[in-house]
């Protein structure tokens, strides 16, 4: 087996190239290249480790044929086409939890230094002067702090406020009431946090929904006197708004880390009083450069050796130990998934993925993706588990999971059902043996078929003959027949028949199997 091909195209700890080694990739590290040099290099590569110099444009996602995977060691994706790269069917993974501790620590720091003026006090000393009475600073001891964004930095910066008797009221639209009462915050509104907070610290991503969360209207609705932090984002806060609302005296301080364009080479913000920043040091501390440095390769490592997916941002996760448990399941799921898709006709507008039994018991997410990926496969034949969602959901197919806790009765079962201009179409498939996946029932018809390369579905009355009809008709068309699989509603009912052939059927052949008396519909499938 070839092994898998990584590129670290920035400076990271030299720990992580070692990682990728033990754990069976070869690495190359190339540092500081043009984007034209790395577009002419990485179509040999299968993983791509980056921090926040390289940019993963399309240009770079359409030169790179081999890349399954994309690993940042860091948090923010911003230097990533993440659209780009799902739509090439590429994993974007980040470390979200390497440099979580550096960066709420940093939050707190420059809470202080706000509190406390330190910096200018710093200056002034450090220039000759000796200015006791000039800083006035305020404690943090019993003030509220406003945390928008309660996720795994805002926690730490929220144990960090309770350690120094602060009081915590988080705005947060994912943060549930009992996670808040683990916490110890207050779940509030935005606009309460802004009417409450003595100082405000930003923990969110960078979103359509969050940009300027902090806009000049927001900014009206602070106590007066407030102090901000961001160690997030740039973008979240209007600097220029914020500029307004200092020069009046509204807002006391700000401190910002991260700025809406970087490197911030001038702001609105420079000069003012009361203003302080850092050149985004969030995550600059020794511990979090390896800590990402060796998450990353340790992530990219297991996916490309092993099929574990962990902090992915465009597919479900997969631990390494589900993986091994749940690649039979999804072997039979993406075979449903191109069954209904070859059968169905016209647009889907909906489908529904339902497991019971053992099934019910695992993680239905990557399932799903490998339902999609066999379903999308009726547009493109580049389609996989990474891209497949975002076909689908640029297709406007509406997907729904659902788990059964009941009797069933095979120990474990995948149905597939999709709405069409003809009404709902559903099949059915369980594992036999060591996992061998088996199709089970196919629109309401029990039949218990393996589905594998090229294979023949004939629906037709049931009547006496039409086997040897069938038969007569593929030998004199010179084509072997591998396996015969037979269901039926009632006798002399509906009849279903799907048949393993060795060589694809060809057209004048449907057609003509088409033409026997009692046939409804005959269709060519590949697996």
């Amino acid at each position: 087996m070839t092994k898998p091909k990584v590129l670290i195209s920035d400076k990271m700890d030299p720990n992580a190239a070692k990682i990728f080694e033990e754990r069976g990739c070869l690495v190359d590290v190339i540092t500081g290249e043009t984007p034209e040099q790395l577009i002419a290099r990485i179509g040999e590569y299968d993983g791509l480790a980056i921090r926040s110099s390289t940019k993963v444009t399309k240009a770079v996602l359409d030169a790179a044929t081999n890349l399954k995977v994309v690993g940042r060691a860091g948090i923010g994706v911003d230097n990533v086409d993440i659209p780009a790269a799902s739509a090439k069917g590429v994993v974007v993974m980040n470390t979200p939890f390497g440099n979580s501790i550096t960066t709420a620590e940093h939050a707190i720091a420059l809470m202080f230094a706000l509190a406390r003026q330190i910096p200018e006090a710093n200056a002034q000393t450090q220039a000759g002067k000796w200015p006791k009475n000039d800083f006035m600073g305020v404690e943090v001891t019993g003030k509220t702090l406003g945390l928008i964004g309660a996720g795994n930095i805002g926690s730490i910066v929220a144990s960090r406020a309770l350690g120094l008797k602060m009081k915590v009221v988080a705005f947060d639209p994912f943060l549930t009431a009992e996670r808040a009462v683990e916490m110890g915050v207050e779940k509030a509104d935005l606009e309460t946090l802004l009417a409450r907070a003595d100082f405000i610290t930003l923990h969110t991503p960078l979103t359509d929904q969050t940009r300027n969360i902090l806009s000049a209207e927001n900014i009206a609705k602070t106590k007066k006197g407030v102090r901000i932090i961001n160690c997030a984002r740039g973008g979240l806060i209007d600097e220029t708004a914020l500029k307004a609302a200092m020069d009046s005296g509204h807002v006391a301080g700000a401190a910002l880390d991260v700025f809406q364009t970087e490197p911030a080479k001038d702001s609105p913000l420079f000069g003012t009083p009361g203003f302080i920043c850092t050149p985004h040091l969030g995550a600059s501390t020794n511990e979090a450069q390896v800590n990402v440095a060796l998450q990353v390769a340790e992530q990219m490592a297991d996916f490309l050796v092993n099929g574990g997916v962990t902090n992915a941002l465009n597919m479900p996760s997969l631990s390494a130990e589900e993986a091994p448990k749940l690649k039979p399941y999804m072997g039979l799921a993406e075979k449903l998934g191109s069954l209904v898709g070859q059968l169905a006709h016209g647009n889907l507008e909906k489908i529904s993925i339902e497991v019971e039994g053992a099934a019910a018991q695992l993680n239905i997410k990557p399932i799903t993706g490998a339902v999609l990926a066999g379903l999308m496969r009726r547009y493109s034949d580049t389609v996989n588990m990474v891209n497949a969602p975002f076909m689908a959901k640029e297709r406007g197919l509406d997907v729904r999971e659902v788990r059964h806790d009941r009797e069933v009765v095979y120990h474990t079962l995948v149905r597939v059902t999709v709405a069409t201009s003809q009404g709902d179409r559903s099949v059915a498939g369980t594992l036999f043996g060591t996992g061998a996946p088996r199709l089970v029932e196919i629109f309401g018809i029990g039949i218990e078929a393996d589905l594998d390369g090229n294979m023949l579905y004939i629906v037709n009355e049931d009547s006496p003959g039409f086997i040897g009809r069938i038969g007569s008709l593929l030998g004199e068309a010179g084509i072997n027949i591998g396996t015969f699989h037979l269901g039926r509603r009632d006798a002399g009912g509906e009849a279903v028949l799907l048949l393993s052939v060795d060589e694809p059927v060809r057209k004048h052949t449907i057609d003509a199997a088409s033409k026997l008396p009692g046939v409804k519909r005959v269709m060519a499938l590949t697996f």
